[in-house]
């Protein structure tokens, strides 16, 4: 068997992105409900004025590199740098508000599932 393993830190980008970059490190399922990692690497980007991320799953975040603002609905924006970390309930609202330009900034995400996947029914079952 196989262990995966990684470095978040690899292949970080010179210069600017045009786009945030979203590595799945791992996604899982199992009857408890899902769990996905993320590298999202930023440079500068940040969401769209009047934009929320509104998502149905709790989701942890640490910046591990750099630096970013998030925007809880409702609350002032809060800076996070290396080793601060968020966790986000499902359907708490939220954005990006600003990351750091002249340097990357690199996120670990950790979305947490609240739904169990869908059951398959065999013909002549019932659920």
């Amino acid at each position: 068997m196989s262990v995966p393993a990684g470095n978040l830190l690899a292949g970080l980008p010179s210069g600017s992105l045009r786009d945030e970059i979203f590595t799945t490190l791992t996604d899982t399922a199992s009857l408890s409900g899902t769990v996905r990692i993320e590298r999202i690497l930023s440079t500068g980007q940040a969401s769209p004025d009047g934009f929320w991320y509104d998502q149905d799953w709790d989701e942890f975040v640490l910046v591990v590199l750099g630096g970013a603002r998030l925007q809880i609905e409702g609350e002032a924006e809060r800076a996070l740098g290396p080793g601060d970390w968020m966790m986000i309930p499902a359907r708490q609202r939220h954005r990006v508000a600003w990351t750091d330009p002249a340097a990357p900034t690199v996120w670990l995400a950790v979305h947490i599932g609240a739904q169990k996947p869908p059951q398959k029914i065999r013909q002549g079952e019932t659920a």
